[in-house]
């Protein structure tokens, strides 16, 4: 089953236009969508020195496991995480059901301006993702069945 629709040039943009505009009113340091199962579909920001491919597998796995606390704890679920650090903090925040928003920004940045500024953010990504999925809803990719080895399968020349 399909999770996440198929994105072109002009979606990546927007959700790159999104996480810029996100990034310049919350100061954070990097902006990521990704999808649930901990793949990196976009991110902006100064990633320098850090491995965002890992660092989204493992956000998007805190992110899982603080919704399976909040199933034993009897609440239908919590809408984000957030780790503080004694330099750079993170916040991880629901965007649909397939996507992920992951900030990570400097202590001294408040949270609640990352959470305040996230609403927009992820309202506007969200639409994207919807505008994308509406372009040919039985179209998709399941990312977790591609093949790391040989990802032709997902790449086509532009007609």
């Amino acid at each position: 089953m399909a999770t996440l629709p198929q994105l072109l040039e002009e979606d990546i943009q927007t959700l790159d236009d999104v996480l810029n505009d996100y990034l310049d009113k919350s100061d954070a340091t990097i902006a990521m969508v990704i999808d649930k199962g901990g793949f990196l579909i976009s991110h902006r920001g100064d990633a320098r020195r850090l491995d965002l491919t890992t660092i989204a597998a493992l956000a998007s796995g805190a992110y899982m496991a603080n919704q399976t606390i909040a199933n034993l704890i009897h609440e239908e679920s919590f809408d984000s995480v957030y780790q503080q650090g004694e330099k750079n903090s993170m916040f991880v925040t629901n965007i649909d059901e397939n996507c992920l928003l992951m900030v990570v920004f400097p202590c001294k940045t408040g949270v609640g301006v990352v959470k305040y500024h996230a609403t927009e953010a992820r309202t506007k990504i969200a639409k994207q993702l919807e505008i994308a999925h509406q372009r040919d809803p039985e179209s998709g990719l399941d990312l977790s069945v591609m093949n790391m080895a040989d990802p032709s399968e997902l790449f086509r020349k532009r007609v």
